[in-house]
């Protein structure tokens, strides 16, 4: 072993501080074996020593700030000397001239490894803190359509959302060094700007396809050059760019050395696919690029290369975005995922951000209740009270109807199903448990809610110790003291580890207002109903003090109004030959009642033609189509129809929307009645001249009135469907779940140019000819024909069976019948067919009479 003692001399740094040591690090072979750190004297002198195996080989000493870590300083652009094997000589100790420690470096290594702090929240959209999200901070880089991420610190959120995130940054890195420790990957929003810019100038190139692995390559091709054969300058990372001579030592720290031990680090690196990246090529690459590329302001802005200059490895402010993810509902969710876009630049030493998590976390309400136990019914399902008809701040009328004199499809709506009614539960203190009372005569008289209307629901807390949320079951269903019963969130703490709660639990969003979800179907039948909550205290499963709850800050009873419109199922009432149920696509239902009574082709020529079911019909130019139909509500609460002609692969036309005219049924369908108001929705049936009177409109049997051209463009077999939504709300979703279809198919052939028209024509002219044929030339099987023809003897009938062209027409006669439509269509129909008959019987040579069975 030997002795190796390396001096150190501050001396030339003016306001030299001894309070600053310094960091002496041995390496051999790239590889620290052992570091000091060093106090300087008020002069700025110091010595490290080190044991040493005088045998090894590629002794280095690296200087530079103490605060670095042993492989950071191998990877900073700081004072290093060489210590050659045959320095030693044999010697047991080896002092090398002093190092001096320039004012350069001294400055530097004040800033290359700096400590930075975040301070933030993350909340949800509506200012609710988020719990136990683990949020990280990533430094960010990108040139070109590259970027890549550097993990720096993590941290998670306490009850108010909030987060302190620590962590060391430093620069000044070799730029081989820095390179080798980033992953890199194609930025879409990069690439899709670089790659729309590109193709906008007509003398690039097409541009290659964006491959997450840099590649210096595309340069050269949007500057219309070859690349060169690899090599070591192209395929290895470039020497360190700063190489100085130590005029202390009197020796170069030679950059050949330097980029040989570079390249060999490169080649053994993980992320080999980096080493295509030389960084000493890209400052000439940015020139030539900045010359060639067009302007764009967008990426000029995020100070993008080429556009901007690009040295990463000296950029010792970091550039940050966050990334947070929290186990809430079961799974972990992605609540914030910041990308380049979004980075905030140079951050300083000591920052704060507010980061806004996606609607998928879980967050801890905000609780602005007053002293003093109270209640507000403040929602019906998701919609506020004042607007529900007839609640504080609402419309007056329509009572218990979401958006009252709304002029709109989904205006005057009543709920049905599950409706959840929501309030400020949070501030019911000193109140152990609740029930709910119903009115159904506006208050008059009230009675407790039954157990099956009580739906069971579920609330959260998000538990520090476990990391998660936990869920809780409430339900009223088993009674306390003979009462169906909610426990409230006050009781419940009181009641499971008390200490717990605000410290190391906290209640989350998930249903923390429900009061109740009401299951109104199929206990409550259809109208308006008004609801109120009656606390108690409770003492060994003893209720007392049964109360009335009143709105917070008054004396005024707590109350909320709702009107409830279930459908009813079969049997109902509705138009005769209407089927439904299973087999069908119509349910058995007259809310809403849908059914297509009658189409028929009204023609330009006069007469009319039905469409039934499985129908067909020929139409001509002028005709017009009528579509008689049923789309009805009995409670009046429809909100629109549609008429759909479907055909085709995948094609409809919206027969209402082409300029259907709509008109009032005559006499209706009873039991359905012809429509006061034709609609086709909530919103025309509302206003002039329609103008139905809120919240009713049942719709009814209605005529629709189309071109027939219009409604039927090619032919084609046709289905018309008709589809009717009712308004009704159901289980809180404003989806028209409410619904029904009537549908019939029917063949239409559209200005005689049908496919099948040369097909049937040829198909009547054989016909015709092989019929006329057998009465007038042949005998026919066991001579009946024969017979038939002597028996009718020199008579009309006689004349007709000898004459080929008498017979003809009279064969055509239920041929065209059948072929044709229109009156004169049929007329031109028979002569055609017995004309063809004709002329095919003179083109066949006459060979007599046949004979033959």
């Amino acid at each position: 072993m030997a002795r190796l003692t390396v001096p150190l001399d501050a001396a030339g740094i003016d306001g030299f501080d001894p309070k600053q040591p310094v960091k002496v690090l041995l390496t051999s072979g790239g590889k620290p074996i052992g570091a000091q750190s060093v106090s300087l004297d008020k002069k700025g002198q110091g010595e490290a020593t080190f044991d040493v195996d005088e045998k090894q080989t590629g002794l280095r000493i690296i200087v530079g700030p103490p605060d670095a870590t042993d492989e950071e300083l191998t990877g900073l652009q700081t004072i290093g000397v060489d210590i050659p094997k045959r320095r030693f000589g044999g010697r047991e100790q080896l002092v090398i001239p002093a190092i001096r420690i320039t004012p350069y470096y001294w400055f530097w290594w004040l800033r290359w490894c700096r400590t930075f702090t975040v301070h933030g929240r993350i909340l949800c959209p509506d200012g609710s803190p988020v719990p136990g999200a683990v949020v990280c901070a990533y430094d960010v880089d990108a040139w070109w359509w590259w970027w890549s991420k550097q993990q720096v610190g993590c941290a998670t959120t306490d009850a108010n959302g909030a987060f302190t995130l620590t962590f060391r940054w430093c620069c000044g890195w070799w730029p081989w060094w820095w390179l080798r420790l980033r992953r890199w990957y194609v930025e879409p929003r990069l690439s899709d700007i670089i790659l729309r810019a590109l193709q906008r100038e007509p003398r690039f190139p097409r541009p290659p396809f964006p491959e997450p692995t840099p590649d210096l390559g595309i340069f050269d091709r949007l500057l219309g050059q070859q690349s060169p054969a690899p090599s070591l300058g192209r395929t290895a990372l470039a020497a360190p760019a700063l190489s100085r001579v130590d005029s202390s030592v009197g020796s170069p720290v030679l950059a050949d050395r330097a980029k040989a031990s570079v390249a060999g680090r490169a080649l053994t690196t993980r992320n080999r696919a980096v080493a295509a990246v030389d960084p000493t090529l890209l400052d000439g690459l940015r020139d030539r690029l900045v010359r060639t590329l067009p302007s764009i302001p967008a990426l000029e802005a995020v100070r993008l290369w080429p556009w901007h200059p690009w040295q990463p490895w000296w950029d010792c402010t970091p550039d940050l975005v966050f990334r947070a993810t929290q186990t809430c509902g079961g799974s972990e969710q992605v609540i914030v995922d910041e990308g380049w876009f979004n980075a905030r630049w140079n951050v300083p030493q000591v920052s704060n951000v507010t980061l806004t998590a996606s609607n998928d976390a879980c967050c801890v309400p905000i609780n602005d209740c007053t002293e003093g136990e109270c209640l507000a019914l403040a929602k019906v399902c998701s919609i506020d009270a004042d607007e529900v008809g007839g609640n504080p701040g609402a419309d007056l009328t329509p009572v218990g109807y979401a958006y009252p004199n709304a002029i709109a499809n989904g205006g005057d709506a009543p709920f049905a199903g599950r409706v959840d009614i929501r309030g400020t539960t949070p501030c019911l203190s000193d109140v152990d448990f609740y029930e709910i009372e119903y009115s159904p005569d506006g208050g008059v008289s009230w009675a407790q809610m039954p157990a099956p209307a009580l739906g069971t629901f579920t609330r959260e807390y998000w538990d520090f110790v476990l990391g998660t949320d936990v869920d809780v079951p409430f339900s009223a269903q088993v009674p306390i003291d003979g009462r169906h019963v909610y426990e409230t969130l006050e009781h419940y703490e009181a009641n499971h580890t008390p200490a717990d709660w605000g410290a190391s639990k906290v209640w989350l969003g998930t249903n923390i207002d429900m009061v109740v979800p009401w299951v109104s179907a199929p206990t409550f039948g259809d109208g308006t109903y008004s609801l109120r909550v009656i606390g108690y205290d409770e003492a060994a499963g003893v209720l007392s003090n049964a109360r009335i709850l009143n709105v917070c800050d008054s004396n005024t009873e707590s109350r909320i109004t709702v009107t409830i419109d279930n459908q009813s199922s079969f049997p109902a009432p509705g138009p005769v030959d209407n089927p439904c149920g299973s087999g069908t696509t119509h349910n058995c239902t007259n809310e809403p009642e849908t059914d297509i009574l009658d189409a028929r082709i009204v023609r330009a020529a006069g007469g009319t033609t039905a469409i039934g079911a499985c129908g067909e019909v020929r139409i001509e130019p002028g005709d017009m189509l009528e579509v008689d139909f049923v789309a009805h509500d009995a409670q009046g609460h429809l909100a629109w129809y549609s008429l759909i002609a479907t055909y085709g692969e995948n094609l409809s036309r919206n027969l209402i929307g082409l300029g259907g005219a709509l008109s009032a049924l005559p006499g209706g369908a009873p039991p359905v009645p012809a429509a006061a108001q034709v609609g086709p929705d909530y919103a025309a049936a509302r206003t002039l001249p329609q103008n139905a009177a809120a919240p009713t409109w049942t719709g009814g049997a209605i005529r629709l009135s189309i071109s027939a051209a219009v409604a039927f463009p090619e032919s084609c077999c046709y289905q018309l469907e008709l589809r009717a939504y009712k308004r009704t709300i159901v289980d809180c979703l404003a989806n028209n779940a409410h619904r029904n279809l009537a549908s019939v198919r029917s063949r239409c052939r559209c200005d005689g140019h049908d496919s099948m028209s040369a097909i049937l024509l040829v198909a009547s002219v054989l016909a015709t000819w092989r019929v006329t044929h057998l009465i007038t030339a042949e005998d026919g099987p066991w001579n009946v024909v024969a017979r038939l023809r002597r028996l009718a003897g020199a008579g009309f009938f006689g004349d007709l069976m000898d004459c080929f062209y008498c017979a003809s027409l009279w064969v055509a006669l239920p041929m065209a019948y059948w072929f044709g439509s229109a009156w004169i269509e049929r007329v031109v129909a028979w002569l055609a067919v017995s004309g063809g008959a004709i002329l095919l019987e003179r083109l066949i040579p006459d060979r007599g009479k046949d004979t033959s069975d």
